[in-house]
C-alpha cells in the first residue's frame, strides 16, 4: 500500500499553496481532487482581487494571512512573470453619512498593519477617477488584481517539481487511523487506499462533509455550512475607471463593487445571496440591484448594458444577520487526533492569503 507524508484535500488556490509549501518543506505531498481539473470551485469563480487587508477584525487569521499574504504574494508573481496589477482601489462614501465608516475602515486596516491608506476629498478621487461621483473615497494603492488560473498553475508545477503530485477524479471517500498513521480510501467506486502522516482538509464547499467522513473526528466540531452566491455582471465595453471602485461593506460581504480583468474589462460583483444548495446559476433580473448599487458611485451607467456573467458561492460559517466569523483551523492541538488539519470557511481573502496560509499549515504539519 502506498504511504506518503502528506495528502490535501483539494485542490482550490488554499490547498495548492498547503501542498507546495508542504512540498517545499520535503515531504512527499499529494493533493486529492475530486474534480476533472484543478481550482473548479470557488478559486475559479471569484473577483481575483488581491486584498490590502482593511476589512478584517484586528488579530483575526483574516487580517493576519491577508497582511502577511499580499506582499510575498506580489513577490512570487513577479519572479515568474505571473499575470498580475497593482491598480490600487477607492473605497467610496456616496452619502454624509458614509464618511464617518470610510474613517473607521482606515483605521481598521492600519491597526492590521495596511500601511498605505489615504482618505481623499470628493475632488481628490474625481482627480483619479473623473467618473466617479463620491464625497469623499479611502484610497488603498496596494490593492490589485491577478490571473488566479495561471497563479494555480504555478502553484502546482512547484508542487510537481518536489515531487508531489494532483490526482483528478479522486475525491477521499473516508479516512481513519491505522497503525499511527491515516489510512484513506480515495476514487471513484470500491476506491483506492493509500496511507499519510498528515491529512489536511482544504476542500472548500466540501470541507464540512470531508471533515464528517473522517472517523474519530467529533461531530461537534464541524460548523454549519452557510452558503453565499456573489453573482457577477459584466459589460460588453470597457468603463471609465482604471481602479477598483468600491462601496462600503455589506452583511455578508464587501458590496457590490467594480473590478478589472486583466484586459481592462469591467466586472460587477458580488452580492449577496443566502442558498441552501450548490446553484452556478445568474438570474438576469438581479440587474436591477446591480443597477441601483453602481449608479450610486457612476450615474453615467447606460441602460441595457449590464450581461450576466458567472456566480461563485462563499462557504461562510456565519449567516444573514450574523457576525462575520473568522477563518477556522482545527488542528491536533485543538481536536486531539495527530497529523490532521481542518479548514473551514475559507472565503475571501483566502485568494490573496494563499502562500501565508500554506506556510502556517506546512508549520503545523512539521511540528505534528
Amino acid at each position: 500500500m502506498e504511504h506518503v507524508d502528506c495528502i490535501v484535500v483539494g485542490a482550490g488556490v488554499i490547498g495548492l499553496a498547503c501542498a507546495r509549501a508542504l512540498a517545499l518543506a520535503g515531504l512527499h505531498t499529494i493533493v486529492l481532487e475530486a474534480e476533472s481539473q484543478f481550482g473548479s470551485g470557488i478559486s475559479s469563480r471569484s473577483s481575483e482581487v488581491i486584498h490590502a487587508g482593511i476589512y478584517y477584525t484586528t488579530g483575526s487569521w483574516k487580517a493576519r494571512f491577508c497582511v502577511q499574504g499580499r506582499e510575498p504574494l506580489y513577490r512570487y508573481l513577479s519572479e515568474r512573470g505571473l499575470p498580475h496589477r497593482r491598480l490600487g482601489k477607492l473605497i467610496v462614501a456616496t452619502e454624509e453619512s458614509h464618511l464617518a465608516s470610510l474613517a473607521k475602515l482606515q483605521s481598521l486596516g492600519r491597526g492590521n498593519g495596511v500601511e498605505r491608506l489615504e482618505m481623499l476629498e470628493a475632488r481628490q478621487a474625481a482627480a483619479l477617477e473623473p467618473a466617479l461621483r463620491c464625497l469623499g473615497a479611502l484610497h488603498s494603492p496596494d490593492t490589485g488584481i491577478v490571473d488566479s488560473h495561471a497563479l494555480m498553475v504555478s502553484l502546482s508545477g512547484d508542487l510537481e517539481s518536489c515531487g508531489g503530485s494532483i490526482a483528478l477524479r479522486s475525491p477521499m471517500q473516508q479516512a481513519s487511523r491505522h497503525h499511527d498513521t491515516w489510512l484513506l480510501g480515495t476514487g471513484i467506486g470500491e476506491g483506492y487506499p493509500i496511507l499519510c502522516d498528515v491529512l489536511v482538509n482544504a476542500a472548500g464547499l466540501s470541507a464540512q462533509r470531508v471533515a464528517a467522513s473522517i472517523e474519530g473526528y467529533p461531530r461537534e466540531r464541524i460548523p454549519a455550512l452557510r452558503m453565499a452566491r456573489g453573482n457577477y455582471f459584466s459589460l460588453p465595453q470597457k468603463a471609465p475607471f482604471s481602479r477598483l471602485i468600491y462601496p462600503l461593506p455589506t452583511d455578508g460581504g464587501i458590496g457590490i463593487h467594480l473590478t478589472l480583468d486583466m484586459g481592462g474589462m469591467a466586472r460587477f460583483g458580488p452580492d449577496v445571496e443566502w442558498i441552501d444548495q450548490v446553484d452556478f446559476n445568474v438570474d438576469p433580473d438581479r440587474a436591477r440591484l446591480f443597477y441601483e448599487n453602481i449608479r450610486a458611485f457612476w450615474p453615467q451607467l447606460p441602460d441595457g448594458t449590464l450581461q450576466p456573467a458567472y456566480a461563485g458561492i462563499r462557504p461562510k460559517l456565519s449567516g444573514p444577520g450574523e457576525p462575520p466569523r473568522d477563518f477556522l483551523i482545527d488542528g491536533p492541538r485543538e481536536h486531539g487526533l495527530p497529523g490532521l488539519i481542518q479548514l473551514f470557511g475559507f472565503e475571501s481573502p483566502g485568494l490573496t492569503s494563499a502562500l501565508a496560509i500554506g506556510q502556517h499549515v506546512a508549520e503545523l504539519a512539521l511540528n505534528r
